[in-house]
């Protein structure tokens, strides 16, 4: 099933519900796919590759607007921020715990032949294509740079 297929299909299960904040989740992904297919050269689909970047961007988007609120002291903006990341972050891959991205990007530093924070690019860009969607990118990169600094 794609992603627009499930998430129109809990779209009608959040409104029989009245479910508001699932409800803002779900038009928000639904809205970025309709973009994504609109978008020249799309035509029509979005590929599962593009579904995954589009809730990444989406969970990144919201992660800093809250990031925003929380520190402007709007706690009545930031509690639907996080009840949309919730939602978005249901259709995501599990993400990888630290331990397992550590060990993960420990692989590819000894794969790359990586010896110091010279060889930062050759390891992030090997890394971002293995490990998108299961982690995020700044998480990744600071990984990187803390196990090539050592």
């Amino acid at each position: 099933m794609s992603l627009e297929t499930e998430v129109m299909a809990q779209m009608k299960d959040a409104m029989k519900a009245k479910d508001e904040a699932l409800l803002r989740g779900l038009r928000a992904i639904k809205a970025e796919i309709i973009k994504a297919k609109t978008e020249p050269g799309a035509n029509g689909e979005v590929t599962a590759d593009g579904e995954m970047k589009i809730l990444q961007k989406l969970v990144k988007s919201r992660k800093d607007s809250l990031e925003i609120y929380q520190t402007q002291n709007r706690p009545d903006l930031a509690t639907k921020e996080s009840e949309e990341i919730a939602v978005i972050e249901k259709f995501l891959p599990q993400q990888m715990s630290e331990e397992e991205l550590k060990a993960a990007i420990a692989a590819i530093i000894s794969e790359t032949g990586a010896t110091g924070p010279q060889d930062m690019g050759k390891v992030m860009g090997m890394a971002s294509k293995q490990l998108a969607g299961k982690a995020d990118g700044k998480t990744i990169a600071a990984t990187v740079k803390e196990l090539l600094s050592k």
